[in-house]
C-alpha cells in the first residue's frame, strides 16, 4: 500500500515536468529578449521602447493563456448524471447483460442524452458509476469523466475539454504570436551576429539561440493550432475526429456541426470582445450541444437553411431567433 502510494506520488511530481521544461524556456526566452537583445543589443532607444512594449502585451497573454490551460479544473458532470442508491443496487445485482442496458435506457431516458456506444447501448462509465452526457468521456490520467473531453495533455499536465478548451486555443495562438514576433524582431541581430557587424559575445550565444527556439516552437505550434482551428470548425474534438460519435441513427461525424458561425459561438460564446481573453465565455454548460440532426427533425426546412444561414448571419437584426435556434430550443426543452 505504501509502496503504491509513493509511486503515485512520483507519477504526480513527473507529469508536471513538461510544465516545468515550458516554464524554464520561458522564462530563458524572456531574459534573452529583454535583457540580451533590447538592453543589451539595441542602441535606438525608440526601438527599444517599441519593441518592449510589444513584447511584454504578448508575453502577458502568453503567460495568462497557459496558466488558465494549466489551473481550471475539467468540470465533471452533474449530480443527476450518477446512479441512485437503489439503481446503482438493482444495476449491480443484475447479471443479464441485456436487462442491464434496459436499466440504464430507463434511467438514461430522464436525461437530455441522445449519443450511444458501438452497439446502441446508453454511455455508462463503470469506474464513476454515472450515464455519460453526450461528448463526455473518462480520462485514465485524471481518473474522473471530463465534459466534451478533447484530450489529456501532458504540456499543460490537465485535461483539455469544455471548461478550458477556449483557453487552450488562446494559448496556443498567443504562443503562435509570442514566437513569430520573436523570430520576426530577432533575425535582423542574428543576421549581423553571424556576420561579425555585432561582436558581444555572451548576447550573441542568447540571440541566436533565441531565433532557433522560436522558429522550432513556431513551426510545430502552427500545425496543431492549424489542427485545432479545423476541428472547431467542425464542431468536433480530438477524440470525435478519432472516432464519429454514435447516435441512434449510427455514427455521424458532423453530428454536432451547425455551420461555422454557431460552432465558433459555442466555443468563444456571443460577446466578441470576449474571445481574445482568457475569460470563461463558452455557450451552455457542458451537459448539453445542440444537435444537426434533431435540430433538422423539428423543422424540415433547416435542413437547406444551414446552407445559407451563416451567409445572412451578420444581416439579421441582433435579437432576432433563427429557425434552428427555435428548433434547438424546443428540442432542449422537451
Amino acid at each position: 500500500m505504501a509502496l503504491s502510494r509513493g509511486l503515485r506520488c512520483c507519477q504526480r511530481a513527473f507529469a508536471w515536468l513538461p510544465v516545468l521544461i515550458i516554464a524554464l524556456v520561458v522564462l530563458w526566452s524572456y531574459y534573452a529578449y529583454v535583457c540580451e537583445l533590447c538592453l543589451v543589443t539595441l542602441s535606438n532607444p525608440v526601438e527599444k521602447v517599441a519593441y518592449l512594449i510589444i513584447f511584454h502585451i504578448l508575453f502577458v497573454l502568453f503567460v495568462w493563456t497557459y496558466w488558465k490551460s494549466i489551473f481550471t479544473l475539467p468540470v465533471q458532470p452533474g449530480k443527476k448524471y450518477h446512479m441512485s442508491y437503489a439503481d446503482k443496487e438493482r444495476y449491480e445485482n443484475e447479471e443479464r447483460p441485456e436487462v442491464q442496458r434496459q436499466i440504464l435506457a430507463e434511467i438514461a431516458r430522464k436525461l437530455p442524452v441522445y449519443t450511444r456506444t458501438g452497439n446502441g447501448g446508453v454511455r455508462f462509465c463503470d469506474r464513476c458509476q454515472l450515464i455519460k452526457p453526450d461528448r463526455c468521456h473518462h480520462c485514465s490520467v485524471c481518473a474522473i469523466c471530463v465534459l466534451k473531453m478533447d484530450h489529456h495533455c501532458p504540456w499543460v499536465n490537465n485535461c483539455i475539454g469544455f471548461s478550458n478548451y477556449k483557453f487552450f486555443l488562446l494559448f496556443l495562438a498567443y504562443s503562435l504570436l509570442y514566437c513569430l514576433y520573436i523570430a520576426a524582431t530577432v533575425f535582423k541581430y542574428f543576421i549581423k551576429y553571424w556576420t561579425g557587424e555585432l561582436t558581444n559575445g555572451r548576447s550573441k550565444f542568447h540571440v541566436l539561440f533565441l531565433l532557433f527556439v522560436a522558429v522550432m516552437f513556431f513551426v510545430s505550434l502552427m500545425f496543431l493550432f492549424g489542427y485545432h482551428c479545423w476541428l472547431v470548425s467542425r464542431n468536433r474534438s480530438t477524440l470525435e475526429a478519432f472516432s464519429a460519435p454514435v447516435f441512434q441513427n449510427g455514427p455521424d461525424k458532423n453530428g454536432f456541426n451547425l455551420g461555422f458561425v454557431k460552432n465558433l459561438q459555442q466555443v468563444f460564446g456571443e460577446e466578441k470582445k470576449l474571445w481574445l481573453l482568457p475569460i470563461a465565455s463558452s455557450q451552455g454548460d457542458g451537459h448539453f450541444f445542440p444537435m444537426r440532426a434533431l435540430c433538422e427533425a423539428q423543422n424540415p426546412l433547416l435542413a437547406s437553411e444551414e446552407q445559407w444561414e451563416d451567409d445572412r448571419i451578420d444581416e439579421e437584426p441582433h435579437g432576432k431567433v433563427t429557425l434552428k435556434e427555435m428548433s434547438c430550443v424546443l428540442t432542449y426543452s422537451d
